[in-house]
């Protein structure tokens, strides 16, 4: 089973043998805040980017540790922008992100209040291009692992990107 396959079979679980650490339903306070950091939620791209470079440079820091490549760093970055932003124009608005360094790379999630699943455009039949729906094979391409969870308002997407 390739890459784009497995992560593909994942996308239904709950994260139970998926490699993924488990479901943690992002959920926010009143006023829009992360109930597990306090932060608030990202109100751009740019801001989710912003917030999982200050966690890679606070985390890959120290000089004796080893230092991040930066096509990964890019790949993260991608796949932030990717999911916020579809969050943000097809999910109806995004209502949860968490960012964090486990052993395995980095767990991102981002939650957003549609449940229709990820769009994906098959380009492989001749002459069906279509605008939109590249994204999501993208992601899976760059995670190892990425699963949907529904939500009581929506869903929560959580991928793992490795580090290294």
């Amino acid at each position: 089973m390739g890459q784009l396959d497995r992560v593909m079979a994942n996308t239904d679980a709950l994260a139970t043998g998926s490699g993924l650490p488990g479901p943690s339903v992002v959920t926010t306070e009143s006023g829009g805040r992360d109930a597990r950091t306090g932060q608030g939620i990202p109100e751009t791209a740019a801001e989710a980017r912003a917030r999982v470079t200050a966690l890679l440079t606070s985390t890959f820091s120290d000089p004796k540790r080893e230092a991040l490549d930066e096509v990964v760093v890019a790949d993260v970055l991608l796949v932030t922008s990717e999911l916020v932003t579809n969050a943000i124009r097809h999910g109806n608005g995004l209502t949860g992100f968490g960012v964090m360094v486990v052993e395995e790379g980095l767990l991102l999630e981002v939650a957003d209040a549609s449940t229709e699943r990820p769009a994906q455009t098959d380009s492989s039949a001749a002459g069906n291009f279509q605008p939109g729906g590249f994204g999501w094979p993208l992601i899976c391409r760059l995670a190892r692992d990425a699963t949907i969870t529904p939500t009581p308002d929506g869903k929560q997407i959580t991928v793992l990107i490795p580090l290294s």
